[in-house]
């Protein structure tokens, strides 16, 4: 069951969630912002596992396999911000996941769903169809699949780290195992002799190292949350980012605020509340 301070806790991931996301669609290069994220996050996950040692035996697989979805989740994050706007992609892409992580705790933690879960399946899709459908032009245009695949890979990630943390004695070594993966794109480039792409202006380099601070920061929450937490409840109380993503596209990106935008994220917000109705 979610205690009030972690519902709270959840709930504070979710505002940090949305801001990282907004920074990294308001970078100059997406692709150079995604990079030095990734080294921040790598670096103090680094320093995580020398505060607390190495993840158990037992989640050593949970670990890598988390690591090695979240570079296929980095990777489709910058595909989707290269048109997409903030508010239109990203409630798609949050939206789409609670449904999934559901399932998967249900399948394999036994988390089954009830009656309250099935209708916020309903709400949630109906809330991405509203989206997907609000503007004047083509699905294709607005990047519903990379949206879409997007939303998989972050249900994959909650589900095996879900599993993992449980898995493993410490979740502090656990967090950090899974943030060091993250070291794995900045070396890639290297190997590549891709040097270029480390040389990002300060101003750039300053917002994005403070982007992946602040993931580390919300998705660490998650990690300690669902140690003792039913995975779609933490995840769907998550998903409440997209309502702050809205706000924030409109707030800094210029991207408009209309009514059905509006009406989309609460709709999809509220189906994220009944998909994780475990309380």
């Amino acid at each position: 069951m979610l205690t009030p301070f972690s519902v709270l806790l959840v709930l504070s991931a979710a505002f940090m969630h949305a801001s990282w996301n907004a920074l990294l669609r308001g970078g100059a290069d997406r692709a150079q912002s995604m990079l030095i994220m990734n080294i921040t996050i790598g670096v103090i996950g680094a320093a995580l596992l020398a505060f607390a040692g190495l993840p158990s035996a037992a989640s050593a697989v949970y670990v890598v396999a988390s690591g090695l979805i979240h570079q296929v989740y980095n990777a489709l994050l910058v595909r989707m911000y290269r048109s997409g706007d903030l508010g239109e992609t990203y409630p798609v892409a949050r939206g789409s996941s609670p449904a999934l992580v559901s399932l998967g705790g249900s399948l394999f933690a036994g988390e089954w769903m009830g009656l309250v879960n099935s209708i916020g399946i309903g709400l949630v899709c109906t809330g991405i169809f509203m989206l997907a459908s609000g503007r004047a032009r083509s699905l294709r245009d607005m990047n519903l699949p990379w949206a879409l695949a997007t939303g998989v890979s972050i249900a994959a990630y909650t589900v095996v780290d879900g599993i993992g943390v449980r898995a493993s004695a410490n979740w502090v070594a656990y967090t950090g195992g899974v943030f060091a993966f993250f070291l794995a794109m900045p070396l890639w480039y290297l190997v590549r002799g891709r040097r270029a792409m480390f040389a990002v202006p300060l101003p750039e380099a300053g917002k994005a190292a403070s982007g992946g601070a602040i993931s580390l920061l919300a998705y660490g929450a998650i990690i300690w949350a669902m140690q003792t937490s039913p995975m779609g409840a933490v995840s769907a109380l998550r998903e409440t980012s997209v309502v702050f993503a809205a706000l924030l596209g409109a707030a800094f990106l210029g991207e408009r605020l209309t009514a059905s935008r509006i009406a989309a994220c609460c709709i999809i917000a509220l189906g994220a509340g009944c998909v994780g109705w475990h309380f």
